[in-house]
Formats: C-alpha cells, structure tokens, sequence
C-alpha cells in the first residue's frame, strides 16, 4: 500500500541544514514491525508515524522511530511534524499562536504553532517536567572516550543525566574549541553510557544567551545535527545549577561541525519546583512522494 512521505530540514529555516526528518502522514494500520522496518529504510536520525489519536484531547498521535527502536518523545520529530500539519493546513492558520495538544509515547502534550502571513513560521513544544540522575561515570574515563582531556570538561558543573522525555548525558565542556575537538570512541562511549537510549550531549556556554553543543551517538548514527529532547534538557540543567534564569531564553547552536548547523530555542518555566521545559524551532520542506508500506 502507498503511503505519503514527507522530509524536512528542523531546527533550520534553510534547506539542507538542520536535522533531517521523514514523516509518514497515513500511519494508520502500521504495525509496530513495518514501521520499524520504514525508519531503518529512511536511515534518519527519526521517522514519524502519524496516527489518529486514542485520546479525544489530542488532534494527532505520533509514533516516533529511531533506526533501532521507537521513543516515546523526541525534539525534533514533534518541531517537523506539526510545521508539516500546519503547512498541509490541517491546523487553521491564523496570525499569532494556535495552541493543539498531541498524543505522544510520553503522554498527551501541549504544541504552539506560530503563524506568520498565513503559514507556520515557528513550532514550540513543552516537554515533560526535567528528572536528573546522578551519572556515575569516571570523568577521565568519559573525557578519554570523547577523544578529550579531563581537563576540557567545565569542572565548576556536574556530568548528570538529565531527561524531560528520555534521558541523555549532559556533559559540560569548558570552551566551544573543546566541541570542535571531540572524536568519539564509539565502543568505549557506548560502555559509559550502558543505556542504548542515550546521547552524550556535549555542550559549552558562549555569551549573549547562547550555547553550543555537538550530540554524539555510540549507538546508532554516531552525531545528531539536533536534539531537541537534549536542547529541553540542558535548558533545564542550567536553570537547575544556576547558569539560566527560570523565563530567560536560550539558543543552543548545534550541528556546525557536521556542516548542518541548527538552532535550537529554549525557554524553562519553574512551577512549585519543577522544571518544564518549552523547545521551539522551523522547519523547511525538502521533499514529497509515496513510499510503499
């Protein structure tokens, strides 16, 4: 059976940067297999599935793969996904924000879409309330296994895992120089990190309300161009150790080093302690057509 295929460049207003994404918009009547068999055939960091919700509080449910496994919620697949809804015009333009709610594997979250001369301009997601976990790794050990020094990670902040909808390894670097240096050892990354749904989500602070970051992979495509589960979480580690004000935004520039470079917003509410999290960014369009599924 054809089914629509879209993929698009998020985190980017510019074609061929970005993070790249596939989505099939008539995922009904997939089962859990194919879908996995559609994703490791895209070879993309995630493919979605969009699916009626089982909810009748949300407009869509979307199913979320990996090249080896299905997440319950990533950044840049739900940023792509409702630009394309809103580009289709299932969600009707109007200037300013249309707020929906999405059914996801992480449960039933708000989405804003920002509308601009009639077409989406920019997605925002609020992802789940931050967890933090103590990562009991060696230092040395990890900055070995980046192709690091010890001395290149920021000693004045922790090595922690952090997730607001799956956890990734915040790790801090002391200058933007340490990132461009970094050359991962897969395996040895890989038995720090034992948890095959983690990233290491390398990043150090630049001025002006900026950070930077690179997120390397030991299990599957070795480096994403974007994060944006990773982006929510390190909004909420700087709030957390005190690097960022609770409402105050931050850009986290990823990708340059891959030649994709993405841009990444982040903004972190606290709420009777709890940190939330809201990630918003573009996306651009890249291709139409059908693949068989």
């Amino acid at each position: 059976m054809k089914r629509r295929l879209y993929q698009l460049d998020v985190f980017t207003a510019k074609a061929y940067a970005g993070n790249p994404l596939a989505v099939v918009t008539d995922g009904d009547g997939l089962s859990r297999e194919r879908m996995q068999a559609v994703a490791r055939e895209m070879n993309l960091s995630e493919t979605v599935f969009i699916q009626k919700p089982t909810s009748n509080r949300a407009l869509a449910r979307l199913r979320i793969f990996t090249t080896t496994r299905e997440l319950p919620l990533a950044g840049h697949p739900v940023i792509g996904t409702w630009f394309l809804i809103a580009e289709l015009g299932v969600v009707p333009a109007r200037e300013g924000a249309v707020h929906i709610w999405q059914q996801t594997g992480a449960g039933i979250l708000p989405v804003a879409i920002i509308f601009r001369n009639g077409r989406p301009f920019r997605v925002t997601m609020t992802q789940k309330a931050a967890k933090f976990r103590t990562a009991r790794i060696s230092r040395a050990a990890l900055a070995d296994a980046l192709g690091l020094s010890s001395t290149d990670l920021e000693p004045s902040l922790p090595v922690e895992y952090v997730s607001t909808g799956i956890f990734n390894l915040l790790v801090p670097l002391g200058t933007r120089a340490c990132l461009r240096r970094i050359s991962m050892d897969i395996r040895a990354l890989k038995r720090l990190i034992a948890d095959a749904g983690v990233l290491a989500y390398c990043f150090a602070l630049g001025g002006r309300g900026q950070a930077f970051a690179r997120g390397m992979i030991p299990w599957e495509l070795h480096e994403d161009p974007a994060t944006g589960s990773a982006g929510g979480s390190l909004g909420a580690y700087l709030v957390r150790h005190r690097r960022l004000r609770p409402g105050q935004a931050i850009k986290i520039v990823q990708g340059v080093e891959m030649g994709r470079p993405s841009y990444i917003h982040v903004e972190v509410s606290e709420n009777r302690g709890r940190l939330e999290p809201r990630v918003s960014g573009s996306a651009v369009l890249i291709l139409e057509g059908h693949i068989e599924a």
